[in-house]
Order: C-alpha cells, then structure tokens, then sequence
C-alpha cells in the first residue's frame, strides 16, 4: 500500500515538493510511488519503451515530453509493458491514448492528458537528467508518491512518523 499524499504532506510539508493539480488520472492503479526515473523526450517515445522493457523494481518513470498535447507518449502497449515489469507508476507531462485501457492496466499513470495520435519513434531525447515541470523537480533517485489528491516529491522516501 502506498502511502496518502495528504498524511505524508500533513507528517512531512516543508520537506516535499507538491506538484501543481495539472494531472489526470488514467491508470488502474491510483496511487503509487516509487524512487524516481526520468527521460526527457518531444513527441517521440522511443526512449519511454526503452525504460519500460528494463525492470521496473517499483519505480516510477517520469517522462518530460515537454507538455506537448499533439500526440501520445504512452498508450496501452507501453502501459502493460510497465505493469509486467514491475514500474509502480508513469507521470507524463503529455499525452497518452487508449484511455479506456488504461483504466484495466494495474500501474499507476498521471498524464496532462489524452491524444489518439501516436508519436514519432526517432529516438530522439535524453535519459537520466533531471526535468522540471508542474513547479516541480523531478531528479532521478528521488522518491515520488501520487494518488487521487496529487503528486509530491521528496529527496527521499519520508519516513515514517508517530501519530502521522
């Protein structure tokens, strides 16, 4: 079980960065979280299928696709490719498709939104990098939780706390 983005906000505040409410939810898993993969990629996502046919072990797969609403990065393929290689969750600043799939796949997806068209597949972007967007930072090894309130960041898992 993953832990409620408002106990971790009312237990840890200062300590997380709180994502701006620009996201939408689109995966079968609500909440989840995970130590903090990322890519950065425009309208291309050949490097988010190369990041999800490697291990997932729980993590969560940021992708800057740089807000793009023109077409999808991840749509039900990629989706289940993450579930069967055990990624806790995807935040994509951009698009998916296959909407109604997503809702069946048991990994979490945050998304600004849906787009039937699908992306170029060049190869073109960066991995390993750290990205920013809905007024946060996303480094790679940070902790992110996300659920039906939102999305925080830590530097770190949070622990836990009495009474939290």
């Amino acid at each position: 079980m993953h832990p409620h983005t408002a106990d971790l906000c009312d237990a840890h505040g200062p300590e997380l960065q709180v994502a701006e409410p620009v996201f939408h939810d689109f995966g079968g898993a609500r909440g989840f979280s995970g130590a903090i993969v990322t890519v950065h990629v425009h309208e291309d996502n050949v490097l988010v299928r190369h990041a999800l046919n490697h291990p997932g072990e729980g993590r969560v797969l940021v992708v800057d696709g740089g807000g793009s609403l023109r077409c999808a990065l991840v749509g039900d393929q990629l989706a289940q490719m993450a579930a069967d290689h055990g990624w806790s969750g995807l935040v994509i600043h951009g698009c998916v498709r296959d909407a109604a799939r997503l809702a069946r796949i048991p990994v979490g997806i945050k998304a600004s939104g849906a787009c039937p068209v699908r992306s170029s597949k060049e190869g073109k972007g960066r991995h390993g990098v750290t990205v920013r967007f809905a007024g946060v930072t996303f480094e790679p090894g940070a902790w992110l939780c996300a659920d039906e309130d939102g999305l925080v960041v830590a530097a770190r898992k949070p622990e836990a706390r009495p009474g939290a």
